[in-house]
């Protein structure tokens, strides 16, 4: 007998996330040398972690041998004083992927649904499917989140609703008036998660802290996987109202935030200078990948991110094409989007690396209108 006759029926629809491909898998796969690609595919920190996020975590390797602080409470405490809340407002998470599972496991059963944009972060919906729930996508004109129609699409049934600001992977930008609006129209049995991982690239962000703040049953999304260089230390954090915050503490396993990964964090999130010196180089890069899209005659959409969003025709074959050269780029064809490419902002060669070899692509400004 199969399995697939006792596993939970839903799971048999659940798409595995696709994540970036990784620079060893390609210089395997095509024989390059690893230190000749470049990676520009996941919204990784081109400039790496701060120097004394890795002072800090070489420090704690020796301490490898002792289970990590369960309850991170310096690192929480590190992150209330940051944000002006207290040590109770903030969980840990094994990235803040893991926090979206723990939000999962407090409040869905099957037949729940959630309610999200079309073309927002995938694992919105792999989380609902995990636990029977069903996702209600709102279409998104322009790629920006309509947040009239999804209150609009809220119902009895419906337990979550998952805004990413800025949005990946269009770069959209929700203002505070557009959230305010939208918060005043939801109802109270709905827990609100407002995915913030690009927040600190904004140079005027809302506040949807406020709504912390003011009880409201909203979890805001942060991580130190973007502009702290930490993606392969899997650490990201929820800030909610205290209550809140103890229900998704007894959702997550023992130790789920390793040592080296809060020593780390902890140490990078004081490197106010590391900080501002990404942002510079996003800046300049982003800029500078828009204009050569103007230039070339590509559909993009304005970012508000550290990646850009294009529309090059046909998308897997560009991000074949460029892989075969030693550039990875994200193919957007699991986000119903194959006529796109996701680029990722890296250094200004690399940059220049990959508009170089993408004004090669034949036929591309044609193929992308």
């Amino acid at each position: 007998m199969s399995l697939w006759n006792t596993a939970h029926p839903w799971l048999r629809e659940l798409v595995s996330y696709e994540p970036g491909k990784p620079i060893e898998d390609v210089a395997r796969e095509l024989g390059l040398k690893p230190e000749e690609i470049i990676k520009l595919a996941s919204n990784e920190n081109p400039l790496g972690p701060s120097p004394k996020a890795l002072a800090a975590m070489r420090e704690m390797l020796e301490r490898s041998h002792f289970y990590p602080d369960g309850g991170g409470y310096y690192l929480r405490e590190a992150i209330a004083a940051k944000v002006g809340l207290k040590r109770e407002n903030v969980i840990l998470g094994c990235g803040s992927n893991e926090v979206i599972e723990f939000i999962g496991k407090a409040f869905l059963n099957p037949g729940d649904e959630i309610v999200c944009a079309r073309h927002a972060f995938v694992v919105y919906k792999l989380m609902a499917t995990l636990f029977g729930a069903t996702t209600i996508e709102v279409p998104d004109p322009n790629f920006a989140h309509d947040l009239d129609a999804m209150a609009a699409a809220i119902t009895p049934k419906t337990r979550e609703v998952f805004i990413a600001n800025p949005n990946n992977p269009t770069g959209t930008l929700l203002s505070q008036d557009e959230i305010d609006r939208f918060m005043e129209k939801v109802p109270a049995h709905v827990v609100v998660v407002f995915d913030e991982a690009y927040y600190e690239f904004l140079e005027n962000p809302p506040d949807t802290l406020k709504f912390v703040r003011e009880g409201r049953n909203v979890v805001v999304l942060r991580t130190f996987s973007k502009i702290q260089g930490l993606a392969n230390l899997r650490i990201g954090y929820g800030l909610a109202k205290p209550e809140l915050i103890d229900v998704l503490q007894k959702t997550r396993q023992p130790f789920n935030a390793n040592g080296i990964a809060q020593a780390g964090a902890l140490a990078g999130l004081a490197d106010e200078d590391h900080q501002r010196k990404t942002r510079e180089l996003t800046l300049e890069g982003r800029n500078f990948l828009q204009r050569e899209f103007a230039a070339m005659g590509l559909e993009f959409v304005p970012s508000f991110a550290n990646f850009v969003l294009v529309r090059v025709g046909d998308g897997r074959a560009v991000f074949q094409a460029l892989m075969r050269k030693g550039i990875i780029v994200r193919d957007m064809t699991s986000y119903a989007l194959p006529e796109w490419i996701r680029v990722s902002i890296g250094t200004m060669p690399q940059n220049t690396r990959f508009i170089t070899e993408l004004r090669k692509f034949p036929g591309l400004a044609t193929a992308a209108r």
